[in-house]
């Protein structure tokens, strides 16, 4: 298989998702209206109800939910073999997640953007509510913690890597002043920012930064994931339009640039593709396709963690409610094309069949290590950029790809702790709320060591938490489209598939964790499994309460007996 045919099928599959699949389920299914007037306008406070631009929006939003996670996922389920992994990233970001990400983001914008776990409470039950909250604060949990852990791997691995990410912070704070205080235009300043952001790692490749151990007393290691929380806290505790929107809107773009570098080494070179089309010599430690590909590669098919960005962050900026259609599936038509990417770079990005499957020698790959090596040989061969220069730019991208998510789950994080202490009867503020989820995370992150392995103990739960949380997400969808009485079939038939592959999938990992005798892990699958059951349970109810009962199509409210005699 040649890889310039694989990419060109697969960029042809999800942009035709996004002209035709998308349109139909906003005309059709959510029925946009640009009259409608979105959380943004009617509550703005110019911290987190902020009205945007839907290009800057897109950024914000595709940053944020294209963490590490549509890297790793799709460079370790190649082990298949490279059939599966592309026909599930591309159906699924077609089907499953563009259509999970806009209804979410409907779903919050059209109830004051209140985030999954409130909507919960309001379309499932107060049972259900709290036991969402559950599954999300651990999946929350997972991100902010593994994430820390992959960034400050990556950094002391690429050293000229250091100066671009932290110099990204800065262009960022200066974009957004050019945005909303001096309103400079948006294409101009999106020039310079990139133009400085690709200097920076110019500047990174000649000058890498190599931190002398100890500094400050502590491990490089510890240094870093100390600096990224300290970091992530202050940056949840800003308005949205100081830091964290201009920063993933200029990392978004710039990212894009990126995977469009990656696209064209492809398109001059057509690196033949390896590895095999269905792997007959799978390592021993590796499980079964089913169901464990579908919750392998989560983000870049479909994520539960996109619609806590969705009702969490992005439908309080959004500036009209057909912006939802570009900014909710054009988003996760973005992290498609970088799962693409990173399936092409991990089967492609190899001299020879025996070279790939030294690398693929284990189930536990280095899954970031695969794709920046697999994709910096591609780029050298394609555009003849040198290796370490390559491996900077690719090095990069994944580090502002899982930094804007951390920082972002943080804030989301800080939404969760808050909620909860609404229910427990306790006005948590932010500052307090930041505080308690940054000491929970960097507990677990140093539970292990200074070197921050404990941020990884529970990662393995991260696939199955979060595709089981995309289907307990869907099914408040359903239940408002059923209130609507409108058509729920677009949200049901992927809701059920991604529900009962996630059950197989913890269920098998029951089995795995108890052969191992990994406790924390049996404890935590055996909670997230209940708790994820019992919603479904609820779910199904309300579901059938919406489909039997009389509901106003506008408000989704009950409508008295009265009221419908009048």
């Amino acid at each position: 298989m040649n890889s310039l045919a694989l990419m060109l099928i697969g960029v042809a599959v999800v942009i035709a998702g996004y002209v035709l699949y998308s349109k139909f389920l906003a005309t059709r299914i959510y029925k946009l209206s640009p009259a409608y007037t979105t959380p943004a306008h009617e509550l703005s406070d110019g911290v987190d109800y902020v009205p945007t631009n839907k290009f800057v929006l897109w950024g914000h939003h595709f940053t944020s939910v294209a963490g590490a996670a549509p890297i790793v996922g799709p460079a370790i389920a190649v082990v298949w073999g490279w059939l599966p992994a592309f026909l599930w990233v591309t159906i699924g970001t077609v089907f499953f997640a563009g259509m999970h990400d806009m209804g979410s983001l409907w779903a919050s914008v059209r109830n004051r953007g209140q985030s999954m776990g409130t909507l919960s409470g309001r379309y499932i039950g107060g049972r259900g509510r709290n036991l969402f909250l559950v599954v999300i604060f651990l999946l929350l949990l997972m991100v902010i913690a593994a994430f820390a852990v992959v960034i400050k791997n990556l950094l002391i691995a690429t050293p000229t890597s250091v100066i671009p990410v932290w110099g990204a912070i800065a262009v960022a704070a200066v974009i957004g002043q050019m945005i909303y205080r001096w309103k400079i235009n948006l294409l101009l300043t999106t020039v310079i920012g990139v133009v400085t952001l690709y200097s920076l790692i110019l500047v990174g490749d000649r000058f890498p930064v190599v931190l002398p151990d100890p500094i400050l007393g502590m491990s490089p290691a510890t240094f870093w994931i100390v600096a990224l929380f300290l970091y992530a806290g202050i940056a949840s505790l800003l308005p949205v339009w100081v830091l964290l929107q201009p920063r993933d809107y200029i990392n978004g773009v710039q990212l894009f640039i990126g995977l469009g570098i990656l696209y064209g080494a492809v398109l001059l070179s057509s690196p033949a593709v390896v590895a095999p089309a269905f792997n007959q010599n799978v390592p021993a430690d590796t499980p079964s396709l089913v169901p464990l590909l579908f919750v392998t590669i989560a983000c870049g098919a479909i994520s539960g963690f996109h619609g806590m960005v969705s009702s969490g962050t992005s439908s309080k900026q959004l500036d009209t409610e057909p912006d939802a259609r570009f900014v909710g599936y054009f988003g996760a038509v973005g992290e498609g094309l970088l799962a693409l990417g990173a399936i092409i770079a991990t089967t492609a990005g190899f001299r020879s069949l025996a070279d790939w499957e030294a690398v693929y020698a284990s189930f536990a790959v280095n899954g970031v290590g695969a794709f920046v090596d697999g994709g910096a040989a591609i780029v050298n061969a394609g555009l003849g950029i040198p290796p370490s220069l390559s491996a900077t730019i690719l090095a990069t991208m994944a580090v502002l790809f899982a930094a804007t998510t951390m920082d972002t789950g943080v804030r989301l994080q800080r939404f969760v702790v808050q909620e909860a202490g609404e229910i427990m009867g306790l006005r948590v503020n932010k500052a307090v709320g930041t505080l308690v989820v940054l000491v929970v995370a960097m507990a677990l992150v140093f539970s292990s060591g200074g070197d921050g392995s404990g941020g990884l103990l529970i990662w393995p739960l991260f696939g199955t938490t979060n595709q089981l949380l995309a289907s307990l997400t869907l099914s408040i969808v359903a239940v408002i489209l059923l209130r609507k009485k409108r058509n729920p079939a677009p949200v049901l038939i992927p809701l059920a598939f991604v529900l009962v592959m996630s059950i197989y999938a913890l269920v098998v990992q029951l089995g795995t964790f108890w052969a191992d005798r990994s406790w924390l892990l049996l404890v935590l699958d055996v909670v997230i499994l209940v708790a994820s059951l019992w919603v479904a349970v609820e779910a199904v109810a309300a579901m059938n309460a919406a489909r039997g009962g009389a509901f106003d199509p506008e408000t989704d409210e009950p409508v008295l007996a009265e009221a419908r005699k009048g």
